[in-house]
């Protein structure tokens, strides 16, 4: 088995071992890995955060040892908590990294940082004054990043700020935590889930007070919510349908 880490600000993984193949997720600077299968010019990995497993540019990335990725895994994460911070190799250049890198491996890629740095579990009213900081980010199917960012993207990375872990995408993250039976049940920072025609959970959001949700359609917006779903407060309609809300914390 070998390892890698992420030493660039944002990797993209993908479905399929091609530059051209779909964009799953992203592998931002710091996430660390399994390397599950490599060829040539790209490799299939296991990312240790939340097992999501995809096809990376051989180029993107670092080889570590079994050790160093043992050693990662057991630490509690350090996270960059600065929209966009930099930081700095050996050789004095500066590298952009953005908000919710891990910093785990600066000493073992030899970089510095001194922006801030958030690490530990935070209360649960502090959920959604953090979704707050992706606000207007532009959707982006398989983003991560401020600079484009998916439903499940998002709430995975608010979550993971707050010290908190959610699977990947928004079916994975419909099967945690405590399902509601009413949405009077709820508190801000609970997550609320969404199906297709075909009983499919394709989206996800995050509960706010007075009935409001925060979520990302077409970039990260704020909308009503009611027993129906979600209702687009431009559109003036109602664009997602109501599957299940899940207490998570």
């Amino acid at each position: 088995m070998q390892y890698g880490i992420c030493s660039l600000s944002v990797v993209p993984l993908r479905n399929e071992p091609a530059d051209t193949s779909e964009l799953v997720t992203q592998v931002l600077y710091g996430d660390f890995f399994k390397v599950l299968e490599q060829r040539k010019h790209w490799s299939r990995i296991r990312i240790a955060f939340d097992s999501y497993e995809g096809w990376i540019d051989n180029k993107q990335y670092l080889e570590i040892t079994e050790d160093n990725y043992n050693t990662l895994h057991k630490e509690p994460l350090k996270l960059s908590f600065d929209l966009v911070e930099f930081i700095q190799d050996s050789n004095g250049q500066l590298h952009p990294i953005l908000i919710g890198s891990s910093l785990n491996g600066l000493s073992l890629l030899n970089h510095s940082h001194d922006g801030n740095i958030i690490e530990g579990t935070i209360e649960k009213e502090h959920i959604v004054q953090t979704a707050f900081l992706y606000l207007n980010a532009p959707y982006l199917w398989g983003g991560k990043t401020p600079f484009g960012i998916d439903c499940s993207g998002f709430t995975q990375m608010v979550y993971k700020l707050n010290g908190h872990k959610l699977l990947r995408d928004a079916s994975q993250q419909a099967t945690q935590g405590e399902a509601l039976s009413f949405i009077e049940e709820s508190e801000p920072g609970d997550l609320a889930f969404f199906d297709n025609s075909e009983g499919i959970i394709t989206h996800v959001g995050i509960i706010m007070k007075d009935n409001y949700i925060i979520h990302a359609h077409g970039k990260v917006r704020i909308d009503r919510l009611d027993h129906s779903g979600i209702y687009n407060v431009d559109k003036r309609m109602h664009t997602h349908k109501l599957r299940v809300i899940k207490k998570i914390i």
